[in-house]
């Protein structure tokens, strides 16, 4: 895959057509406020969704999506994966549940491919971009899971709650975790790579995300923030241009963590956060535990998979085999897709993670964006182990960047194109 890849990076993308900067500006724009509305996730499809179809349709339009080969290779292995849900549909007793939820992938995919194209024409300008509205994005859904979890306005914490969990603008506190990392991480990033003054509102964002991180108890969200930042921390100090810049990373991470063991010790003092932190931080959960808990269902599910190569469809385990989803997002691919698009996805996350390694190991004395990147998608990989996230917005969002940083037209060497240099 990595020869198909550096063949690939020789290989011209066609040139954009000429666009007027008028239609440009309101095309970034219309991106901007496209991701900026990823957190208003009451209902689905959600706004994000509308705005993303209009996306795909008018980034190619604008000439702002060129097309490589090496994009064709993503696109390959993303409609691999749909091609062996739409086969295990035809396994399942019903027809329009799993059909329904191969076309989200179907859509969820194709979003991802554009935007790779869009990433790839200006990696950096259009990432900064995107993660600005991300960053905007993720701020309101932690304020509105911090304001419904002390019910700070009347009738909030119905709102934005969920079962004594922040669950913020989202429909799942579990989800709100997991979206916050990524913010999380590109702020510290911020507060590493600038000056003070432009360092100070990105330190002012960190504490209110981690602490809508932390209210969420969501022990997978934990676990991603904890991975995530052990990489990043990682990657930026073996990459650091200067020692001055790896004692500046030591300072910055011994103040973050006793920040965080502040915020950590203030929350214990409230009763009702003490209470659910110490019932979410064990590791096995009376749900989990029997035949008929979670684990259960995962040793179901991985006989399934033995006895079932075309898959069985998806959402079919909960509604057939047991008594909720497989909550393991590579053993419910398997079933959703079957031995061959399982296959593509463990092949799509090590080639994600592989691509992102190599652009960041490369990144020397870089702004970091690339270390960002892959440290936020090891979390969300490893965050896979415990729940479904093939269907997550900002997965495929992240993938997106990473492709398409990784695949940027010629004219620039592989570390300019994740370091920003020119």
């Amino acid at each position: 895959m990595l020869a198909y890849t550096a063949a690939a990076d020789t290989v011209a993308a066609r040139p954009p057509r000429e666009i007027s900067r008028g239609v440009k500006r309101l095309a970034l724009s219309y991106i901007w406020l496209t991701v900026a509305s990823s957190a208003i996730v009451f209902s689905e499809p959600a706004l994000y969704d509308a705005l993303m179809v209009g996306a795909i349709i008018l980034l190619p339009l604008a000439g702002l999506a060129p097309v490589t080969r090496g994009l064709a290779l993503y696109l390959l292995l993303l409609t691999v994966i749909i091609a062996g849900g739409l086969v295990a549909t035809t396994q399942a007793g019903v027809l329009n549940v799993p059909a329904s939820h191969v076309g989200i992938t179907l859509y969820l995919a194709l979003s991802s491919v554009v935007m790779a194209a869009f990433f790839s024409g200006r990696p950096i300008a259009n990432i900064r971009l995107v993660m600005s509205a991300y960053m905007v994005s993720a701020l309101i859904a932690a304020v509105a899971g911090l304001v419904g979890y002390f019910n700070l306005v009347p009738g909030a914490n119905e709102l934005f709650t969920e079962f004594g969990r922040a669950r913020g603008t989202f429909k799942d506190p579990n989800v709100l975790g997991a979206f916050l990392v990524p913010a999380l991480l590109y702020a510290f990033n911020e507060v590493m790579a600038a000056r003070f003054v432009r360092a100070a509102p990105w330190a002012l964002a960190t504490p209110l995300l981690l602490f809508g991180t932390l209210l969420t108890f969501s022990r997978g969200a934990w676990i991603n923030l904890a991975v995530s930042l052990a990489i990043y921390a990682y990657l930026t100090f073996a990459t650091a241009g200067t020692n001055r810049q790896r004692l500046k990373l030591m300072v910055c991470v011994v103040l973050a963590g006793a920040f965080a063991i502040g915020l950590f010790a203030a929350a214990q003092n409230i009763p009702k956060v003490a209470a659910l932190f110490g019932e979410r931080a064990s590791l096995e959960q009376t749900y989990d535990v029997g035949p008929e808990g979670r684990f259960g269902g995962q040793k179901k599910a991985a006989e399934l998979i033995l006895t079932h190569p075309l898959g069985i469809g998806a959402l079919e385990f909960a509604r057939v085999y047991h008594n909720e989803d497989v909550h393991q997002v590579y053993l419910n691919m398997f079933l959703n897709t079957g031995w061959v698009g399982g296959t593509m996805y463990l092949f799509l996350v090590l080639a994600t993670m592989t691509l992102g390694l190599r652009g960041a190991m490369r990144d020397r004395g870089g702004n970091g964006i690339g270390t960002v990147l892959v440290a936020a998608f090891f979390g969300m990989a490893l965050e896979g182990l415990v729940i479904d996230t093939d269907h997550w917005r900002h997965l495929y969002l992240i993938m997106a960047m990473i492709w398409g940083m990784a695949l940027a037209a010629p004219g620039r060497d592989y570390a300019d194109r994740f370091s920003g240099r020119h």
